[in-house]
């Protein structure tokens, strides 16, 4: 699932809860003994009323926390959702915006009681920790003037304890007070989460988010990164910029900069993974304000499971080197790349920028946290920077399921076009951060939780003591200054070999790698719209992780909306009008391809496909059947014929002139329409059609083929593009879709996906024709 599911903490030898902060006192009191002696009840209630209007107040009173404490940390947190905009009949809710009273949010005092109550840093390194300490973890305590924190999780092994390290176990995180706390899952890395602010709240000023296996070279983070930025001027005058010539290049890969061209980091985009040229020439920018500084790992790079799994054995570990004398790269406005969680070093000025989403997929959840501070970074004239080789992490050759980075596959170029094009006119920087995480949920980046937690987290740091940066007018809403040739400065990476067991993948991308890249440079820019007849909430997820690599985006349409899930409402039965309102939000695709779930796509069968004309099964017999209208007994054929001629006869010549030279008027089309294609040329055509169809109950399966003769002559569809579709009506006793299944073909119908167990078997079979898909299952 998308959504990080909340599992309760196991603690060895308990099954108790940590408890809250802010739970109802006296919950945990025994309950007193009972009376030893009888007493008659009216009597003693006329005795002791007014002992019993205390009690009745008293347990309203204990009701009433209760019922604010399970309504979420919003009721606790002065924070105010508006519910006024609530579900209509018409469509899902909208959002609630939160309302935060930044102005009355009380300081967060220490308690006495907590450990580690007066100790204070300015540096601090900061890990989740889900196993024993190891020796790793141990030479981070030795690192020279940092305080290693560690943050449990429901994982972490009771009594878990290392000289040197401050540990947050989940009932100490629990009684720090922070709002933050009650959204984060007990079993994940994200709680590292409450770790940022106990740094902040003790004395931080630098944070280093790492991972426990990060080994630091020399045990020296100042060799490595710029940790002193006042003195940034005197000791690092400039440094190099990549260049914002290209106003639409909004992505780079930091790793061909570093001398490995054919690796590149978990969160890149995957039509951005053949892109590995050196850059023409750099620009340069003054240091002083790179706030996030990524640092590259040797050893393990942060690579994705696309790569980890298709570029070596199963057991053999990665062990890679990136150039440690390239020189650090800044990136202008307007351009971004992927930060992780696992080696970045945060000054204070974007401490703001450390929380992790809690409702997207897990390996996920840094990598949209970086995008998401990257692009508010810009807010305070701030930049990421990347730096050579600063940690070494060590391949245990323990992989994750591809299923953990879905939704980076699936949104990460769509999220990067909105950040770049997102404005707020916010007037300060919290409010700004809010505005633009609510903006992420509404667009289904992420959910409404976690911008329930963006209010809590900055809440969480004013209560802290913490200071938000000063605005600053954005450049890339400014005219750039034009690049002369004395500003180009050229650096030509090395080409450092990235052999594994033998093979040798300098400037190459291996075979499968290098199909995914074609696929998606050829759908890139094409909309998928799909029809989903099976339960959204078991399956909706999964065909957008399925075709989301390949196509520029996917509409999920089905009978009933899911919000949570971008489900939008559209019955089956005339989808064909809801069309042009998605085509309205894709102007610049180059088409839109429609398909129904009982239908499968071997999208690689179509490469040949001409993008410039429309695509239908015409065929196709079963799909695609002429029905007479003279003598037809069946009153549905007849009364669907009957608005196809009003439709025909009501319409501008050159519609219906072409629909009757290629149909006459004594017969229609009825076709499945299952699987079309409509290019960009004749979107505003369908339009038009839909508009003259107006309220007629004409159905889907007689309009599209109607709307496709009207719009051009069958000659110049390319029927060819799916003439090899195999299309059954109905299966035979003895055949399954498995049976009838075959990679070569274009598509395949027709095929039952009601879990995600089906959705399995479908990814095996497809996989014959797109290998990389067992990593989804």
């Amino acid at each position: 699932m998308l959504v990080q599911d909340r599992v309760l903490p196991e603690h060895a030898g308990s099954t108790k809860s940590p408890r809250s902060p802010r739970a109802a006192p006296g919950s945990d009191r025994r309950h007193p003994r009972p009376f030893a002696k009888s007493l008659d009840f009216s009597n003693w209630a006329a005795d002791h009323s007014s002992k019993l209007l205390l009690l009745l107040f008293a347990v309203a009173s204990v009701a009433a926390v209760f019922l604010l404490r399970g309504a979420g940390p919003d009721a606790a947190a002065l924070l105010c959702l508006d519910r006024s905009a609530s579900r209509s009949a018409s469509g899902p809710a909208k959002l609630p915006y939160p309302d935060v009273a930044w102005s009355k949010i009380p300081p967060l005092a220490i308690a006495s009681a907590v450990p580690f109550a007066s100790f204070r840093a300015e540096r601090w390194i900061v890990v989740s920790v889900s196993s024993p300490p190891t020796a790793a973890l141990a030479a981070l305590t030795r690192v020279k003037g940092w305080q290693l924190l560690a943050v449990g999780n429901s994982h972490t092994p009771s009594g878990w304890d290392l000289k040197g390290a401050i540990f947050l176990s989940l009932d100490l995180q629990a009684q720090l007070g922070y709002r933050s706390v009650d959204f984060l899952p007990y079993a994940s890395h994200v709680r590292k989460t409450a770790g940022y602010l106990f740094a902040i709240q003790h004395g931080a000023k630098l944070i280093f988010d790492a991972d426990d296996r990060a080994e630091v070279p020399g045990n020296d983070l100042g060799k490595h990164f710029d940790v002193d930025l006042g003195s940034g001027i005197a000791n690092h005058p400039v440094l190099l910029q990549y260049s914002h010539a290209d106003p639409n290049r909004t992505v780079v890969n930091p790793y061909v900069h570093f001398g490995q061209r054919s690796v590149w980091p978990r969160g890149l985009p995957l039509d951005k993974v053949g892109e590995v040229a050196h850059e023409a020439f750099y620009t340069e920018i003054f240091s002083g304000r790179q706030f996030i500084q990524q640092g590259l790992s040797d050893g393990l790079p942060d690579v994705d499971a696309v790569f980890y799994f298709t570029r070596k054995p199963p057991t053999a570990p990665f062990d890679l080197r990136f150039d440690p004398e390239a020189p650090k790269v800044a990136l202008p406005q307007g351009m971004m790349a992927p930060v992780n969680s696992f080696n970045t070093l945060f000054h204070a000025q974007a401490f703001w920028g450390l929380m992790m989403p809690v409702s997207v997929s897990s390996m996920a959840a840094d990598v949209i946290r970086g995008y998401w501070a990257q692009r508010i970074l810009w807010e305070i004239g701030g930049y990421v920077a990347f730096y050579p080789p600063t940690i070494y992490r060590k391949d245990h050759v323990q992989a994750y399921p591809f299923a953990e980075e879905k939704d980076l596959h699936v949104n990460v170029g769509r999220l990067i076009k909105f950040l770049n094009e997102w404005r707020s006119n916010k007037q300060s920087l919290f409010e700004k951060i809010l505005d633009l995480s609510y903006a992420m949920a509404e667009e289904g980046f992420w959910m409404e939780q976690d911008v329930r937690l963006t209010a809590a987290w900055l809440q969480d740091l004013l209560a802290a003591g913490y200071r938000q940066p000063r605005l600053m007018s954005l450049e890339i809403d400014r005219q750039r200054a034009t690049i002369g040739e004395g500003d180009m400065k050229e650096f030509v990476p090395k080409k450092l070999p990235s052999v594994h067991l033998g093979v040798d993948e300098i400037g190459t991308v291996n075979y499968e790698i290098g199909n995914l890249i074609k696929w998606r440079k050829n759908f890139g820019n094409v909309v998928l719209i799909m029809h989903v007849s099976g339960p959204v909430d078991r399956v909706a997820l999964e065909w957008r992780l399925l075709y989301g690599r390949i196509f520029k985006t996917v509409i999920i349409l089905a009978e009933h909306s899911n919000a949570e899930l971008a489900v939008e409402r559209c019955p089956l039965s005339h989808a064909y009008k809801y069309l042009p309102k998605v085509f309205a939000r894709y102007g610049g695709a180059d088409g839109f391809l429609f398909l129904q779930d009982h239908m499968i796509l071997n999208y690689w069968n179509l490469l040949q496909a001409d993008k410039e004309k429309l695509w239908i099964t015409d065929k196709i017999a079963h799909s695609w059947v002429t029905i007479p209208l003279e003598s037809n007994k069946e009153e549905w054929f007849v009364k669907q014929g009957a608005m196809v001629k009003q439709v025909v006869g009501s319409s501008p010549v050159h519609f219906q002139s072409k629909y009757k030279e290629s149909m006459g008027e004594d017969k229609i089309v009825f076709c499945g329409s299952e699987l079309f294609y409509v290019p960009r040329q004749f979107v505003e055509d369908f339009g038009d059609l839909v508009g003259l169809v107006g309220s007629l109950d004409l159905h889907h399966k007689i309009a599209v083929p109607m709307f496709f003769l009207a719009m051009d002559s069958p000659q110049n569809f390319d029927s060819e593009a799916l003439a090899g579709t195999v299309f059954k009506t109905n299966l035979a006793a003895n055949e399954t879709f498995s049976s009838i299944y075959t990679a070569q073909s274009p598509a395949v119908f027709p095929v039952k996906v009601m879990n995600e167990i089906d959705f399995i078997k479908v990814i095996r079979l497809m996989s014959k024709g797109d290998p990389l898909l067992m990593e989804l299952v």
